[in-house]
């Protein structure tokens, strides 16, 4: 795996299986809440809740459970106090781990995580100690056997994102977290099919990984993204493509 996309497809993959165990509509509903309730129901002036929306809504979340969602964030109707977390620490051979939670327990979210870490071959560090490593942005990313990196320059740049750039067989598609869904938006409308499209954070720096390393890594995620409380897990390996696949499947 180099760098930060392919694992912006692996998460996009293992987004279907969180979707599977019925996982994944509870966190976006928690951030749809949260975004209401930090930035106001109107999405229009609430760019994280117009995120969070198009995300739900690219998940098939009935408009009836969004509509909720945003009403427990405003007040209009009454639902746990939801609050959001962040951890950061690191995994085998020195790997950078990142990770955004929301939780109605936040004890109960800390402990879970720190035993995660601890059990996983990991380290929980201090607040502060990895953030910097990760930027935050909005990404969305193409097959290259479907589009040229020609045709999505000329159309993604009229849309107002900031880059586009190939690695491999994958174009990615960067924008500001604010106009992420505008941009998003834009490419529905010419009917142009993504792999994935999320607000992300993307690592300034890889660390390179292979053999107990890598696959420890892997599982310590694994296990993170498996915790009902965590919403998102942010890594800075790299794996070579060949190994990636060997290491899941075995």
């Amino acid at each position: 795996m180099s760098g930060h996309n392919k694992w912006s497809t692996i998460k996009a993959r293992k987004g279907a299986a969180d979707a599977k165990r019925g996982k994944i509509f509870t966190k976006l509903i928690r951030e749809i809440t949260i975004a209401a309730r930090s930035g106001g129901g109107d999405p229009t002036s609430n760019a994280r809740l117009r995120t969070a929306i198009a995300t739900a809504k690219a998940q098939n979340m009935p408009n009836d459970n969004i509509d909720r969602a945003i009403k427990k964030g405003t007040g209009e109707l009454e639902g746990e106090t939801i609050e959001e977390m962040t951890f950061e620490g690191y995994g085998p051979g020195g790997v950078a781990i990142f990770v955004e939670a929301t939780s109605d327990n936040k004890n109960r979210t800390t402990s879970d995580v720190r035993q995660i870490f601890s059990k996983s071959n990991g380290n929980l560090g201090a607040s502060g100690c990895v953030a910097y490593m990760f930027k935050q942005c909005g990404q969305i990313i193409f097959d290259a056997a479907k589009y040229s990196e020609d045709e999505l320059m000329e159309i993604a740049l009229d849309l107002g994102a900031d880059d586009v750039a190939q690695e491999d067989d994958q174009i990615t598609v960067t924008t500001d977290v604010a106009s992420f869904v505008d941009v998003k938006e834009g490419f529905d409308a010419k009917k142009m099919e993504y792999i994935s499209a999320e607000v992300t954070r993307v690592p300034d720096n890889t660390v390179k990984v292979t053999g107990k390393d890598a696959a420890n890594n892997l599982k310590l995620i694994d296990k993170l993204e498996e915790c009902d409380d965590v919403s998102n897990v942010y890594a800075n390996f790299d794996i070579d493509e060949e190994e990636l696949e060997r290491l899941q499947n075995a």
